[in-house]
């Protein structure tokens, strides 16, 4: 695999920062503490693995670049692991291979191979997860010429520093981790990022240091194999003695036991699913399957109904101590997966989702946090008002109108009622605006729709005439708040991204942000995502405004690529890579335009869906071919792809360096999926639809 790196330079190549004995050290510890901090790998993954079962807490993750990324314990909210990478060394130094391939080895589970080549040699590792306890397990088959090394670099307690190592053993606090290896290795060394580890060893060719302990750093430890064929297991647990037992027992259990029982695991789950929608490719159709199984992976197991927006970290989030924001939870992304579920036939995971929503993350005065961890503790501060609507769309959508769930809604509900500034929301979907969002505006009038439904099921009739006479009123000045008749892109109405002041028609100015322009008048900022007022039976497909607006959106965010058209999230965006394909960072100045955002597979999902409201199920069905081509290896889903100006070497409509699997994108697969097959929206809560596209103005 291509070595580990900091800030893009290969380890093996930095000079050594600190002396380092040169000579076999064993028994010794390591020099160089506490070593280099290296950020988490590319978010691009290849693969996601965890067990079925609550018995076992840990998920990893395959890197395209081979070997495995972050490994995730006890929950999935944070890595006990930065990477498993494998080395061959060829006497004169590092032998890299020439190609790296990827492939999930069983349709019917989250089961994956990769295949390193090299003119000399050839590895085959195969990845599983133990379901009887915390371990990772690895089968490596070796041919040609070369020695073989497993290089382990552990982040216990989501934390990549402060890990202390002896023998094959790492230990931070309550974490442990413990590699072992069937056929035992036959060498071993602990060392520090950059300095004593081994990849820098390992430059020429041979392993020269044997050093038993290390830490606490960013610790690094090493294995020499010595045999074509051998087994790998790294347990976890909340000891090292706990550790060493875990991985000793996966081992005994065997790679061929423990990957059939892990298998069967994945394959009752799916069987107790929907089948994939008729009509759908063989290609269609694995991603449809592995789609239901990444959302269901994104689910911890201390925390039911807790699903994380990606098991990866993107860009200048991968520098994020401990990790960051995606790996916590976000209502919105909940309410898209929940929907999924739904979508699929795991009514029991959205319920679950419903459930941590309302019990885990809701405030006392009805509101979410912009963000939380597994167990719903709040991160950031922000507050987003279509996160704090979509849990009681999600409750209509589930029929949920007992009296439990109809007191977390009516504090949601009484929340928006409160709220001074609403329908204007202090941030909208895309996180980085305030305003009248015409996207939040629907979430929030479908929200009160779905609340009064609800509170007439509990006899409360005061409390649903309430939500439905402000849904109605919101309902009725939405084009008047967010649809502009005098914008530089049509002579004719559209929708805005958002206005600052609910004047569409003034040149109010905002800085964009994510090193995008400053001062840009509102009426030039567009983005698709006002669809969401005919997806949730608000407006009408028809509506002349809608329809207009989607000719601009095509013109202006619209990108072609040999996979299929795709769209930009909004104009000016900068949440993306820079030009060439560096990465995104914090806190950039803006008019810079250093970075890009890129072209949104789930934008091609809302657009079938719309598509398939207008009764145009052909187009429709070109969305979800154009999803399904964006998908890189192992059937992943990614955030963003490639758009018209990709950096050298890389494909338009191709996946960026963006999280991949994000759970969204998978989720607006499977719904999109299963929308078509139906003929219409099934996402749509009828009672929204029934009061608003039935009116005679609608006509």
């Amino acid at each position: 695999m291509h070595p580990a790196t900091t800030r893009g330079i290969p380890v093996y190549m930095m000079p050594l920062t600190l002396p380092v004995v040169l000579t076999a050290a064993l028994g010794l510890a390591a020099p160089g503490a506490p070593g280099i901090d290296e950020q988490y790998l590319p978010a691009d993954k290849s693969g996601l693995l965890t067990s079925r079962t609550t018995e076992s807490r840990v998920w990893a993750t395959v890197q395209k670049e081979g070997g495995l990324g972050e490994i995730f314990y006890p929950t999935i909210g944070g890595p006990s692991a930065r990477a498993l990478s494998f080395v061959v060394t060829d006497g004169r130094g590092i032998s890299k291979p020439s190609k790296v391939t990827t492939e999930q080895s069983d349709p019917g589970s989250l089961s994956f191979r990769q295949t390193f080549s090299a003119r000399s040699w050839r590895l085959v590792a195969a990845y599983t997860v133990d379901p009887q306890r915390s371990t990772v397990l690895v089968d490596l088959s070796f041919s040609g010429r070369g020695k073989l090394y497993a290089v382990y670099d552990p982040a216990l307690g989501n934390s990549r520093g402060g890990d202390s190592g002896r023998g094959m053993v790492a230990t931070d606090g309550a974490v442990s981790s413990a590699v072992a290896a069937s056929p035992a290795f036959t060498a071993t060394s602990n060392g520090f990022s950059g300095v004593s580890d081994g990849l820098t060893d390992l430059r020429d060719g041979r392993m020269d240091w044997h050093y038993d302990t290390a830490g606490p750093g960013n610790l690094v430890q090493t294995g020499a194999i010595g045999h074509r064929h051998t087994t790998l297991a790294i347990g976890f647990a909340d000891s090292a003695s706990g550790a060493v037992k875990t991985a000793a027992k996966s081992l005994g259990r065997g790679f061929a036991s423990v990957s059939r029982s892990y298998a069967y695991g994945w394959k009752q789950y799916l069987s107790r699913l929907k089948n994939p929608p008729r009509g759908l490719s063989a290609t269609e159709r694995q991603l449809y399957r592995t789609s239901a199984m990444v959302l269901a992976a994104s689910e911890d197991k201390a925390n039911p109904g807790a699903y994380v927006a990606a098991p990866a970290a993107p860009w200048a989030f991968g520098t994020d101590d401990p990790s960051g924001p995606y790996h916590l939870v976000w209502s919105r992304d909940l309410y898209q997966i929940a929907l999924a579920l739904i979508a699929g036939g795991d009514r029991a995971g959205a319920n679950r989702a419903l459930d941590f929503l309302f019990r885990k993350q809701q405030k006392p005065d009805g509101s979410f946090p912009q963000n939380s961890q597994v167990d719903g503790t709040p991160v950031w501060g922000g507050l987003q008002l279509d996160e704090v609507a979509l849990p009681m769309v999600l409750a209509y959508r589930l029929g949920r109108t007992d009296a439990s769930t109809w007191s977390h809604v009516k504090r949601a509900a009484d929340f928006l009622l409160s709220y001074e500034q609403a329908p204007a929301t202090p941030q909208e979907r895309w996180e980085n605006q305030s305003g009248y969002s015409p996207n939040t505006i629907a979430t929030e009038i479908a929200g009160l729709v779905c609340a009064a439904s609800i509170a007439r099921a509990n006899g409360d009739a005061a409390s649903a005439a309430r939500y439905l006479a402000t849904a109605d009123s919101w309902r009725a000045r939405v084009k008047a708040w967010t649809v502009t008749s005098t914008g530089p892109y049509s002579s004719s109405p559209y929708f805005l991204r958002l206005t600052k002041d609910g004047d569409p028609n003034a040149g109010t100015t905002y800085n964009i942000g994510d090193s995008g322009p400053s001062n840009v008048d509102q009426r030039r900022v567009v983005d698709p995502s006002f669809l969401e007022l005919v997806r949730l039976g608000v407006l009408p497909a028809s509506d002349p405004d809608i329809r207009n607006s989607l000719r601009v959106i095509d013109a202006e965010l619209g990108v072609r690529t040999p996979n299929g058209f795709f769209w930009h999230r909004a104009s000016f965006d900068g949440f993306g890579e820079k030009a060439d394909g560096s990465q995104w960072e914090y806190n950039l100045p803006d008019d810079s335009l250093l970075t890009h955002g890129r072209a949104w597979p789930l934008l091609s999902g809302e657009r079938g869906d719309y598509e398939i409201a207008a009764g145009d199920l052909r187009a429709a069905r070109t969305r979800l071919t154009a999803m399904a081509r964006a998908a890189g290896p192992g059937h992943m889903l990614p955030e963003q792809v490639w758009d018209q100006n990709p950096p050298p070497g890389r494909t338009p409509g191709t996946p960026t360096y963006s999280a991949t699997p994000l759970t969204w994108s998978h989720a607006q697969y499977i719904r999109l999926a299963q929308n078509l097959a139906a003929g219409r929206v099934l996402d749509t809560p009828d009672v929204v639809a029934d009061r608003y596209l039935s009116r005679p103005d609608d006509k």
